[in-house]
C-alpha cells in the first residue's frame, strides 16, 4: 500500500494568514477584531466558524498589542526645567 504525501496547504495558508495579519495596520486590525467579537458575542456563528473566527481574532489582538507596544516605544517624555524651559527628553514610563 502506497502512502500519499502529506499536503503542505494547511501550513501554507496559516503562512499566508500570518503575513496578512502582519501587514495590516493597526485600526484595520482592530476594527477586524471588533466585527469578530461582535460575531463571537451575537452567538450567530456555527462551530466551525466560531472556532476558526476566534482563531484569527487570537491573531489580531497580538498584532494589535504589538504595534501598541511600538507605539508606546516611540512615545517621549519632555521633562521641564525649573525655568519651565525643556530640559531633555526620556522615553515615557507608561506604568506611572
Amino acid at each position: 500500500m502506497r502512502r500519499g504525501r502529506v499536503s503542505d496547504a494547511p501550513a501554507q495558508d496559516e503562512a499566508a494568514l500570518a503575513a496578512e495579519i502582519d501587514a495590516m495596520p493597526f485600526e484595520k486590525a482592530l476594527a477586524e477584531l471588533e466585527q469578530i467579537v461582535n460575531k463571537l458575542e451575537r452567538g450567530d456563528v456555527a462551530l466551525e466558524e466560531s472556532l476558526a473566527i476566534y482563531s484569527r481574532g487570537e491573531k489580531l489582538k497580538i498584532r494589535c498589542e504589538a504595534l501598541l507596544r511600538q507605539a508606546e516605544s516611540r512615545v517621549e517624555k519632555i521633562t521641564l526645567g525649573a525655568n519651565g524651559q525643556p530640559k531633555r527628553v526620556e522615553p515615557l514610563d507608561v506604568d506611572r
